[in-house]
């Protein structure tokens, strides 16, 4: 391939012709710029390839032959999109072409659980915002983050420390802001807040000047800017964007960059004049917190990873690359710049006038860009660094003593019970050398097989473990309900309930009575005691197809397209079903799953038309309904604290969601339906998959490791205490699983 385009480095926009072949790219220069006739690179060197928008037209491509370089080997700009894509798609079919694994994906995630930095996350969203260290018109932009340079400590732990990330730079002084609006309100259209921009090739430069001189000498001329304009202080440029009537601009990168901090000495002992109160222009005068350059930029950084900017910096992220960036939220939110620094404002392409081309190129050149806008709907915020707390136990309890007048023998189940149980120590089954262990949710990872028993003769489609993880209570597609005990490996109880199958099962508190929800519409209560049903009532016009029971509170959900929610207190009335109405739900289609936050006052639930709806209990409204799934929504769960939500469907795919903004943090095709699945923690989340355990780091968005579980799909599943997980199969099999 052979085609002409221009190579960009910063201010230098040099023409020439590219060619590949199968082992190189070379780039032949028109003029005699390049320090080398031809530039070669070795396909073979080749380890990130990105495409670029330039001066707002999506025509760029930057080549990396290193993995953690912030600055490109290559940066083209190609005639047109078109050119540019085939260039792209050629070079990535090429045999030597071997790039890096894309380690960015659910970057989002990543930054909200604690696994990347602030630093690096922001570095990240400059790069999908098409931001370049080749192109000065787009150079990275990063927050003013400290707001105090006067004072002889840096005390990150007071908020007074940090400026306000919630407002734009233009926006941090009132009675300048007031000054903006009055010219905005007598301005014809298009109106614009703010003349400047917060990041222009002049302003890169003003920082850059004293590692980049020849930068400054091209823009001016020849020359340097006048003394008095040039950075000389870090409080005086701080006060001037907080003053000046032209001045909103941010900073960059390298404020946060211990190793870059040369652009703040006079290296080169350059001459940059002398100020009219007669000092001389040599090194940036720092803050009297910092010792030395290395030592600002350190404190910068620390102060970009505190807790404070880790709280605030989404509000930052909404202004510069989100849903307040332009538009009448920008104008809402007092961040709207000139027309022409936005991204589809005006198509060049269309403008054939060479004198008027010239022009529009120069304006979006010389006068800053807004970055890409990369969110549509506010940020996520961060989660809070500290670690999470253990899980809160029901200590609710039924009355003691209950006695009931009549008693029925049970009907037993004749499965033929297939066993098999694995214990490296050959010790009888016991949980006592554990009852002192909280759950380490982290060692999930180490789970592995100790009992499997073949109970059912269909599907196990829910199950769940008692307090000390000795008994399992299931049910199944058949229509049967057992108790299992691992300790003395025999069945305690089985009965046939129902001709259809069951669906779910909840043990209530003290453990004597069972919740277990039918296909046949009706709800049953039985009694572990008596080994009875004592009540049954129907609920729904259809099969309820799953419940959640807490806190005194019954939902349930039905193929009738409803949620209902009951008062239902077993303590209260435990020899039958006293279930108060309290609310119910319509959904567009049946319902196929449910769960609710700690607090009952949300509920999740999915459809079997892909659906997943997220209610405010207390209103009786939908708060946000997505079409999130190709086909039926299989499970749906709360994160621990509720900031998050989680569904799987029958398209393979699990998607995170954050709850305050509504934004998809993870979307993920995992190759096999998921049925059921657990988060226990924040970070730490396990799903039934087809025939494997699936154990997740949601901090990290990646898969820790697959377990070989059953010979088909997991149908169901629960967490016990110390690490216990008991899952249920299409194989008609219960398994325990402890760490190893």
């Amino acid at each position: 391939m052979e085609t002409s385009c221009d190579r960009i480095s910063p201010l230098v926009v040099n023409p020439g012709k590219i060619m590949l072949t199968s082992s190189r790219l070379y780039f032949q220069p028109f003029n005699n710029l390049e320090p080398e006739p031809v530039t070669k690179m070795n396909l073979t060197e080749m380890k990130r390839i990105l495409k670029r928008r330039f001066l707002l037209r999506q025509v760029g491509l930057e080549i990396f032959c290193s993995k953690d370089s912030l600055i490109a080997d290559m940066y083209l700009v190609l005639p047109t999109a078109v050119e540019r894509d085939k260039l792209y798609e050629h070079l990535i079919e090429q045999e030597d072409v071997c790039l890096m694994e894309n380690d960015k994906e659910n970057m989002l995630l990543k930054w909200q659980s604690g696994s990347v930095t602030n630093l690096d996350y922001l570095l990240y969203l400059n790069s999908e915002a098409d931001r370049s260290f080749n192109d000065f018109t787009q150079y990275p932009v990063f927050p003013w983050v400290i707001a105090d340079y006067t004072s002889p400590t840096l005390d990150l732990s007071d908020p007074k420390t940090f400026r306000d990330l919630s407002k734009p730079i233009g926006a941090l002084n009132p009675k300048r802001l007031t000054r903006f609006k009055e010219r905005f309100s007598d301005m014809p259209e298009p109106r614009f807040l703010y003349g400047s921009h917060y990041s222009t090739p002049g302003y890169i430069l003003y920082y850059l000047v004293r590692v980049a001189p020849q930068y400054m000498l091209c823009l001016q001329s020849g020359r340097f800017d006048q003394p008095d304009r040039l950075f000389n202080s870090i409080q005086e440029t701080w006060s001037n964007v907080l003053s000046l009537p032209s001045d909103v601009k941010e900073v960059i990168p390298e404020f946060y960059l211990p190793e870059y901090s040369d652009f703040l000495i006079n290296k080169q002992s350059l001459d940059l004049g002398v100020r009219q109160d007669g000092s001389k222009v040599n090194h940036v005068t720092l803050p009297p917190w910092s010792s030395d350059p290395k030592d600002f930029c350190k404190k910068c950084r620390e102060a970009l990873e505190s807790e404070y900017v880790s709280m605030h910096l989404h509000k930052w992220i909404d202004l510069i690359y989100g849903f307040k960036q332009c538009g009448k939220e920008a104008e809402k939110y007092d961040n709207l710049f000139y027309y022409l620094t936005y991204e589809g404002a005006v198509d060049i392409e269309k403008v054939k006038d060479p004198n008027e081309r010239a022009a529009i190129e120069a304006q979006i050149m010389e006068f800053g860009q807004t970055p890409k806008q990369l969110f549509t709907k506010p940020h996520p915020t961060r989660f809070p660094a500290t670690g999470s707390d253990e899980m809160n136990s029901d200590d609710g309890k039924l009355a003691d003593g209950t006695e009931y007048e009549e008693e029925d023998e049970e009907y037993v189940d004749d499965d033929v019970i297939e066993s098999e149980v694995v214990d490296q120590d050959g010790s009888k089954y016991s949980d006592e050398e554990e009852s002192l262990e909280t759950n380490n949710w982290s060692q999930l990872a180490s789970l592995t097989l100790y009992q499997r028993h073949k109970l059912h003769r269909d599907m196990v489609t829910s199950l769940c473990l008692s307090g000390d993880n000795k008994l399992v209570y299931s049910v199944s597609q058949a229509g049967v309900f057992k108790v299992y005990s691992f300790e003395e490996q025999q069945q305690v109880r089985g009965i046939n309930l129902s001709s259809m199958p069951l669906s779910s099962i909840i043990l209530l508190p003290n453990e004597k009575m069972v919740l277990i929800a039918s296909w046949d519409n009706s709800l049953y209560l039985y009694s572990m005691e008596f080994g009875r049903v004592i009540s049954q009532l129907t609920l729904h016009d259809d099969a309820i197809s799953d419940m959640f029971w807490q806190d005194n509170m019954l939902f349930t959900c039905s193929w009738d397209s409803t949620i209902k929610v009951w008062l239902y207190d077993p303590v209260a009335d435990p020899k039958k079903l006293s279930l108060a109405p309290i609310m119910e739900l319509d959904h567009d289609a049946g319902v196929s799953c449910i769960h609710v936050n700690s607090s009952n006052s949300q509920i999740l639930s999915g459809t079997k038309d892909g659906n997943v709806y997220l209610w405010d209990v207390e209103c009786q409204t939908v708060l946000r309904q997505t079409q999130s799934h190709v086909g039926q929504v299989t499970c749906v769960k709360f994160s621990k604290d509720g900031q998050r939500m989680v569904s799987c469907g029958e398209d393979c795919y699990m998607r995170v969601v954050d709850i305050n903004t509504g934004t998809e943090i993870l979307a993920k095709d995992l190759g096999q339906s998921i049925s059921c699945l657990c988060w226990p923690e924040q970070q730490h989340l396990i799903a039934g998959g087809q025939g494997e355990l699936l154990v997740w780091d949601m901090a990290k968005a990646q898969l820790v490791t697959k377990i070989k579980a059953h010979e088909s799909m997991i149908a169901s599943m629960c967490l016990g205490s110390n690490l216990h997980v008991v899952t249920g199969g299409e194989d008609r099999n219960v398994i325990l699983w402890k760490k190893v």
